[in-house]
């Protein structure tokens, strides 16, 4: 089975790079930039990593990112996930980031923008694998902050295919985001947003309100039949991550997590893996913890990597090629 899902092709859509900061490089560009970090070494970092909540997971995660400084950093964070695609045969990514962590620290947007972009250009002619960037609003600070947000990526839509919204879940609704979310929707961005992990069922129903194009996490949805029922006859994806789920006690033991059981009601489920620098695993990890952890069949395995090609903002024609390698992994498994 390690095997085959190796061999599996898969599309991640639920990705932020800034999660994908390792503590080696995180202390390499701490020093090349000069700026402290509140760990002495390494293997503090790693301590550190032994979060239980959101909130002491984002606190790690924005003292890691502000070691992301110029252009180069941000390019050599995005080309390492890249190359953890390669290694997981990952062909097809579509990875969030958060300009608010860079601009309020006097970053320029180019920069980061400009330096992801290069990497995944460099990815797609390499590599094989493309992908698609999408701008995450942080839900903690101000709608009115987030307006300005918006309007300061208009200039880059060539680069960013939709708009976002992650962080603090509890107390900050997707309803808070009402008037930020038409004016995306107007200027051409496709819409997504994080709801149902931290946040009971209600976040869900309010992010779908918003028009979203999928719903980031979503496990909580079990909580409301009614909405069970809504996401699979609209078909409306949910960007599971299994191992995040777990480090942050939204599930105590993978036997308890609820992807498999959704993925046999028929709904849109994918796998994902989030910050897996923080969590513990990237692509492979994440569906081998399912795997090990249900009675999976193979059928269904490659199932969850069909409902995220359908899920992913690419246009058809290269949905269909995707399709084709993933019929093309099943016929050389029946032979």
């Amino acid at each position: 089975m390690t095997t085959r899902l190796q061999s599996l092709p898969k599309i991640e859509l639920h990705l932020h790079i800034e999660g994908t900061l390792e503590p080696e490089m995180m202390f390499a560009l701490s020093k090349k930039n000069n700026i402290p970090l509140p760990y002495k070494s390494i293997e503090e970092v790693k301590e550190a990593y032994n979060f239980h909540n959101l909130q002491s997971f984002l606190d790690l995660y924005y003292a890691g990112a502000s070691v992301l400084v110029g252009r180069e950093d941000f390019f050599s964070l995005t080309w390492a996930y890249l190359l953890k695609c390669k290694e997981n045969n990952v062909v097809h990514t579509e990875i969030f980031f958060d300009p608010q962590t860079h601009t309020q620290r006097g970053v320029n947007l180019e920069d980061v923008i400009g330096g992801i972009s290069d990497a995944m250009k460099k990815a797609d002619e390499e590599l094989g694998i493309s992908s698609y960037l999408i701008a995450c609003i942080l839900r903690h600070l101000s709608q009115e902050e987030g307006i300005e947000t918006l309007k300061s990526l208009i200039p880059y839509k060539d680069k960013i295919i939709a708009i976002g919204l992650d962080s603090s879940e509890v107390g900050h609704p997707p309803s808070k985001f009402k008037t930020l979310f038409s004016l995306a929707k107007q200027e051409g961005f496709l819409l997504v947003a994080h709801a149902g992990e931290e946040g009971d069922s209600g976040y869900i129903w309010e992010a779908l309100e918003l028009g979203v194009s999928r719903i980031d996490h979503g496990v909580r949805c079990t909580e409301d039949a009614k909405l069970v029922q809504y996401l699979k006859q609209k078909h409306i994806p949910l960007t599971v991550c299994p191992l995040s789920n777990l480090k942050l006690k939204v599930f105590k033991h993978p036997s308890e997590h609820n992807l498999v059981e959704l993925l046999r009601q028929g709904l849109c489920v994918t796998i994902n893996s989030d910050d897996p620098s923080y969590f513990g695993g990237y692509m492979n990890d994440n569906f081998r913890l399912i795997v090990e952890n249900f009675d999976l069949s193979e059928e269904e395995m490659v199932d969850l990597s069909v409902n995220a090609i359908k899920a992913s903002f690419l246009p058809q024609n290269k949905k269909e090629k995707l399709m084709q390698q993933v019929q093309n992994f099943k016929n050389v498994t029946k032979s």
